[in-house]
Formats: C-alpha cells, structure tokens, sequence
C-alpha cells in the first residue's frame, strides 16, 4: 500500500479546503493527478480554498468510507476529527468518574476544552474524487468532523451558486434535490422522531415526501419555460444557427462576445456560464447567423445535471453548425474534447456537422504549435483576443454556409413580390428578370430555405 498526504498553509481569507483521492490499480497517473488538480479549480470556484490532499493507492474503496483505517486518521488529524466513522454518543459520567476527577482536580470545562487552532488547521470542506454512497459520506463525515462533498456534490453546489435565469434556478434545484434524496437517510436531520403527522409519521418520510412534492413542482414549472423556450426555438428554426460546445473554461464566453460584440459575462472560472446566450453574428451577414454559448461540459458531469440542462443543450441539437471550442493550452485537452463528444453523442446531436476550435494559442508556446497542428490539422487554431483570429473564424462561419448552398430558378408572381425581398434577406439573388408572368429568380441559399419558398409559391400559381 502507497499513501501520501500533502498539507499546505492557507492564507485565512477564505475557508479551507482537503482533496481526498483512491488511486486503484490500473488508474494512469496523470489522469488521477489531473482529476485531483480538476477538482482543486472546482473547489476554488466553490469558493473554498484547497490547503492539502489525501491520497491513498488501495486495491478498491474502502465500503465504509473510501480510505483505510489509517488513513481516515492521517484526515482526522488534519481536520481536527475524530478519525471513526461510528456514531459518537456522549456518556454521562459515572459518580465514581466525577469523584476521581474531584480528586485529580478536573472540571467538566477541563475535559471538554477542544484543541487550540494552532494545534489542527480548521478545514471546512473534504472533497472526494469519487461517487459516494449515502453510507460512505455520512461516515467521511463522522471520521473528518466537517463537511464533506464527492465530485457531483460540489458540482451541484457551483450550479446553485451561479444560476442566474429562471429556467437554469429550476433546472439546478432539480438536480439538487435528486442528489439529496437517497441521503436524506444519512442526514442527522434523518432520525426516526415523530414530525406529529398521521400515525407517527418519522421525520425521514416526512423529508422524503417533501423532497417528491417539491420535485413534482418543479417539474411543472420548468415544463411551462421550456415551452416558452421551445416557441422561441421554433421561430429561429428558418435561422442558420451556430453552437459553441465544449469543456468548462475552454474560452467559448471570449469567443462568442468577440464574435457577436454581445456583453457576455466571462471570468476564468469554471461554469461561469450556465445560461444559454443566442446573439447574431458580427458583423451581420444575409442570411443571419445566430451563435448560442452553452454551458460547459466537465468529467463525471452528474447524470441528473445533463438532463435537467436538457433544454439548454437542444441549442446544440437544433444547431445547424457544431464549434468544439479546446483550450489548446491545457495540457488534458485531448480528454476534455473526448469528454465534449460523449455528451454531444448523449444528447443526440453527433451527426451535426461540426470543427474543432483550439483556442488560447496565445498561452501556447510557439514549439507545441506543431505538435498540436499535426494532431488536430483540420482544427481552426485561434486566440479568442485576436481580431485577425477571430475574423477567421466569422469567414468560416459564413464559408460553411454558404458551401451548402445550391441555385435554384424561382418565378414569383407580381402578386407574391414580397418574396424577393425576402430572398435577398435568407440567401443571394444573383439575377432578377421582370417577365410577363411574373419575376424570374436566380437564387442561392440552402436547400431549406429553397423547399419552404417553392411550398408559398406553389399555392399562388396552382
């Protein structure tokens, strides 16, 4: 067995944090450092700040709580726990124990005085690299004597931080609360009381039936936005449409308000973006583009989460173009852009066409620019901050469009002219002929926009 623990000091200003990891036989050492380091930025966009980690090379996670006995202790003496994972139930002393302490001198206060916070770092959060079963954190949390959160704990919790709409605020109290529910039982609120409802109904039904009532609720009110949502949707279906998929952090904010001129909120944060953001393309083509920025996608994303950010991620599916946005200088950005496609083929969107964006080549050194050219060389390599790169980016836009395009010839009746006008605005006119019959068209557009003008054609001239 291989153990290691690795403290260090915090400045105070912001609580801290443990990273707790299991290295199991047949884990690749950098994957299991960069999802140590992964969940280290998640920790920090929670807000805390991580001083140290535990970790622990074992054959399987513990059942009771993920690390060995010995090493529960090492975490207990950095957390200041008590290093069991059973119930401690305090003991009222015998009257013989308080006459020995009368005798030896000793106050109740004596024996009750905690440790000084010189002796132990005060740590407010333990977060595990691992899925915890509701027996395994309850017990994390009875040996640490402080919080306690696996990966899709904290996810969830950065969610519920950063909601801003309506529709996201429901989304994430969603997944939330199906989080919660299979832990109502290991909660301390979880004990059998009687909560004074119908025949001695405990309190950990009581929660249960909450939790199912509240979730029913939810439901129908995330149901009504996401038809407002989808009607919105439907009026831009007839629009050319562009996705901007990709891990969290991976610059798809900076390159879409480069691209649309739209004050998008960014930060170098993780899911600083949870709200989808549709703005048209800048400067403005005929037809339109519109480019949608979605929330970003991270390993062991919760299952939960991905289906309540259903409707969010059907900008991606309904989307006619597809950019995987890569922050080219992360060094795992091969596992985050395989991480993208799984949830893109998840959601049902894998057949849209799509191209790889590496972004942040400006945080590239100029001797790994070949190396990445030669594994992606039909990506388009950019800086989000670089006008030129970014122009680059809005010509291949409006070129993959356009590369779609087929001519049709159209007669438009005097009586329908309008829709010449409308042909210039969803495509090119390249001539017009004013004849007996009506005005002959020469048009270039999209099969689409073809088939739906010859349907309002084909009535006026039956």
């Amino acid at each position: 067995m291989e153990s290691n623990v690795t403290p260090r000091a915090g400045d105070g200003s912001v609580p801290r944090a443990l990273i707790v990891g299991v290295r199991l036989p047949g884990t690749d050492n950098q994957d299991f450092d960069s999802g140590l380091e992964e969940l280290e930025r998640l920790v920090k966009t929670l807000g805390y700040e991580p001083v140290g980690r535990v970790t622990q090379l074992r054959e399987t996670l513990s059942p009771a709580a993920v690390l060995g006995d010995g090493k529960l202790k090492e975490l207990a003496d950095l957390t200041g726990g008590s290093g069991r994972t059973a119930p401690s139930i305090p003991r009222k002393p015998t009257k013989a124990q308080l006459r020995f302490r009368a005798e030896a001198g000793e106050t109740d206060d004596d024996a009750a005085e905690p440790p000084s916070a010189d002796e132990k770092p005060r740590i407010a959060l333990v977060a595990v690299d691992h899925e915890l079963s509701p027996s395994q954190l309850r017990n994390l949390e009875r040996a640490a004597g402080t919080q306690v959160l696996d990966r899709a704990g904290v996810i969830i919790e950065i969610f519920s931080q950063r909601a801003r709409t309506r529709e996201a605020r429901l989304q994430v109290e969603m997944a939330r609360l199906a989080y919660l529910a299979p832990r109502v039982r290991e909660s301390p609120s979880g004990k059998e009381r009687q909560a004074g409802r119908g025949a001695g109904e405990a309190a950990i039904e009581l929660d249960r039936r909450r939790i199912r009532d509240r979730m029913a609720e939810l439901r129908e009110q995330l149901e009504a936005v996401q038809r407002e949502q989808s009607v919105r949707r439907t009026q831009r279906r007839t629009l050319r449409r562009v996705a901007l998929v990709g891990y969290t952090n991976a610059g798809k904010s900076s390159l879409m308000r480069a691209l649309t001129g739209s004050a998008v909120e960014v930060e170098d944060k993780l899911f600083a973006t949870l709200d989808t953001t549709v703005r048209a393309l800048k400067p403005e083509v005929k037809p339109r583009v519109l480019v949608s920025d979605t929330v970003g996608f991270i390993k062991k994303l919760p299952h939960d989460l991905v289906a309540s950010f259903k409707s969010t991620l059907d900008e991606a599916l309904e989307a006619s173009l597809l950019l995987f946005v890569v922050d080219a200088s992360d060094p795992n950005w091969e596992a985050q852009l395989k991480v993208t496609r799984e949830v893109v083929l998840e959601i049902g969107a894998h057949d849209t066409p799509s191209r790889v964006v590496m972004n942040k080549l400006d945080r590239v050194p100029p001797e790994e620019r070949a190396v990445l050219a030669r594994a992606q060389p039909d990506a388009w390599f950019i800086s989000a901050h670089d006008a030129a790169d970014v122009a680059r980016v809005h010509e291949g836009i409006v070129a993959f469009f356009e590369s779609r395009y087929v001519t049709a010839e159209l007669v438009v009746p005097y009586s329908q002219q309008n829709l010449v006008s409308e042909m210039h605005e969803s495509g090119g006119v390249e001539r017009e002929a004013y004849e007996e019959d009506g005005v002959h068209v020469r048009f270039r557009g999209d099969s689409e926009t073809i088939g739906r003008l010859r349907e309002k054609l084909t009535p006026a001239r039956g």
